[in-house]
This record gives structure tokens, sequence and C-alpha cells, in this order.
């Protein structure tokens, strides 16, 4: 049995309570809460109280979402990978996630916005993700290029990754890195006339056995080569995210662990 997480991205109209309610009703270990939803991150609830409220339902902040552009290195997105750390250890979240940008803004070497976010986390309790985007477009499309800036930086135990099974595949990736990861996300297209890239992740779904994104054998590698974090669900397809079905999200997520 994998652990299971559900992203608010999956639930994104559902109020904060309400999402809540439907992870512990799946059986989830944690939850991701976020913040570019349209509305503020909690539904506006202090941090604190939003905690307890996860705790009372047997549920962990596995992280908050997000940063976006955080290699667009400047004051504002310092400021804003800052407060994202603050409220993270006040929730009790484990990590946040850091977004590379996928527009066409310059930005500053990897490497050096991870040596200026080092000090930034030092004595926290709070982990910083950073997800690679497989996007023809993205400033930082596979994992390999961030495990080799990890370890560059002395970042071994102060960054991890987020390993997203549809972004792994659009990226034409092969090798996990299970020991870098944090979290994955997991989600599946099905559609067979559709091209595997960049235009489907607004119609990233549950999966069932037409899933073109391998997330079962993705899945297999992680367990085998010895992942022990959680598998969240992170879904964009609009009739989903409009109207989650509990019964059909536990469905998934049993055909994923069968």
């Amino acid at each position: 049995m994998i652990a299971r997480a559900l992203n608010q991205k999956t639930a994104r109209d559902l109020p904060f309570e309400a999402f809540l309610d439907l992870a512990a009703g799946l059986g989830c270990v944690g939850v991701e809460p976020r913040n570019d939803l349209g509305r503020p991150l909690f539904d506006g609830i202090a941090p604190a109280h939003a905690a307890e409220m996860a705790r009372t339902r047997g549920l962990r902040f596995l992280g908050l979402s997000e940063v976006y552009g955080f290699n667009v290195w400047d004051d504002e997105r310092a400021t804003q990978i800052q407060a994202l750390i603050d409220i993270a250890e006040a929730a009790g979240a484990e990590t946040i996630s850091l977004i590379p940008s996928v527009d066409a803004r310059p930005t500053r070497p990897l490497r050096d916005v991870m040596r200026d976010i080092l000090p930034m986390v030092a004595g926290r309790a709070v982990l910083p993700l950073i997800e690679p985007i497989g996007f023809e477009t993205s400033t930082l499309p596979r994992k390999a290029e961030l495990v080799d800036a990890i370890e560059a930086v002395g970042g071994v135990g102060a960054f991890k990754l987020v390993h997203d099974t549809f972004q792994h595949v659009i990226a034409g990736e092969s090798e996990l890195f299970p020991h870098h990861t944090g979290i994955v996300h997991i989600s599946g297209i099905s559609d067979p006339d559709v091209a595997l890239d960049a235009r489907q992740d607004g119609h990233r779904g549950l999966i069932c056995r037409d899933d073109r994104c391998d997330n079962r054998g993705q899945v297999r590698r992680f367990l085998a080569e010895g992942y022990e974090g959680a598998f969240s669900f992170e879904c964009t397809e609009p009739g989903l995210i409009a109207a989650p079905d509990s019964a059909d999200i536990d469905a998934s997520f049993n055909w994923l662990s069968a």
C-alpha cells in the first residue's frame, strides 16, 4: 500500500475544511495546501489553527505550495520564499515548493540561487523542494541537473526535489532519484489522440489502465529503489477539480497500488 496524499489543486474549489475531510476520508497521510488558487492560503485561517484542523483528522502538512519563478532571483522572490518558510514553520508544514520559471524572464544560475536560499532555511524545520518542469520553455526541465546542483552547493539534506510523473515523461527522463525526492506528484493522461507535451498540463487526471504516463511503472520503481515518501494526486482536469469524487480518487489510488 502506498502512502497516499492529496494536493489541494486536485480539489481546488472545495473549502479548506472540506478538502481536509476529503483527504482524511481517503486515508491520506497528509496534504499539500496551496497559495495559488485565487484565494488566501488555508482560506485565511491562521496557520496554527489550520495545522490543528489537519492534526485532528490525522493529517500532516507535507508541504506548502508555492513560489513560482524562484530562480528569477530578486528582492521580491527572496521575500516570497522567506514568507512561505515562516508560514510553513508556523503551520508545522514539512516543506515548501519552489517552481522554476517557464517564461522568458532572465534567471540567475541555479546554484547561485540555491546558495542564497541555504541560509534562509538554516536552523529551520522546513525543507525546500524544487520541482523540475519538463516544458520546452522551462529553465529547469530535468532532475539530473537539479541533483548535480544540490550536491555541488552542499545541499544534500537541505534541499530535495519534487518528482512529477507527468513532467518526468514529457521531459524524456528515465532516471529516478528516490533518495533526493521529497514527494511524488501523480497524475495521468489517458487520451490516446493527444501529444504528451506541455499542452496537456491542464488536463492531468486520475490514473486508470489507459494511463500513458506509466504512473504504475514509476511508482513500482520508486518503491523498489527505497523511496518511503508519499504519492500525492496533483490533477488539473477541469471536471475533476470542479467536483472531486472520493470514490473515483480512491479507486485510482487502489488501481495504482495493485
